[in-house]
Order: C-alpha cells, then structure tokens, then sequence
C-alpha cells in the first residue's frame, strides 16, 4: 500500500512554491497539472505582459486551463455512449 501514503511535494507555480501533501502514486499528476499551468501561463505572458495586469493574465490562463477540462469531460461523458453503439452496429451487421 505504498501508493495510498501520504507524501508533501512541492510545487513551483509562477515562481511560488507551495508544498502540497499528495498520495505517492498521484505525484507525477500533481508535477505534470503544475507544470502544465506553468506553460500556460508562460503562453499568456508572452502574447499580454505588456498589455494586461499580472491577474488578468493569471485569470485568462485559469480559463483555458478550465475550458480544456470541460471539453474532455464532455468528450468523455460522450464515449461510452459511443462505444455501446459501435458495438451494437457491429452485432447488427453481424447478424444481417
């Protein structure tokens, strides 16, 4: 059960660092979501810093950040509904 322990990790976002207390088995997740919001906001940065506020660019990072989970869930919720009708196409074309 080494997976389920507990481990504090610390995470570098926008130059500050926050220790987050994790199971073992997630940690790559937590360093990929971190690195992950690093290079978005890096993106936004480097098309807004001369126009926008720290926040404004931070906040703009949080949308996309979120709109990208919303359209994988929703592409998700979707594929199981899919794979039930290929596999009923595929018995209906087996039965013909």
């Amino acid at each position: 059960m080494t997976e389920d322990r507990k481990i504090t990790i610390r995470l570098n976002v926008n130059g500050l660092t926050i220790p987050v207390v994790v199971n073992m088995s997630e940690e790559p997740l937590y360093r990929n979501a971190a690195k992950n919001i690093n290079t978005t906001i890096n993106s936004y940065k480097q098309l807004f810093i001369k126009t926008k506020a720290e926040e404004e660019i931070l906040m703009m990072a949080m949308i996309d950040i979120a709109l990208r989970y919303e359209q994988e869930r929703e592409r998700k919720d979707t594929e199981v509904y899919n794979n039930i009708l290929s596999s009923l196409t595929k018995e209906v074309e087996e039965a013909l």
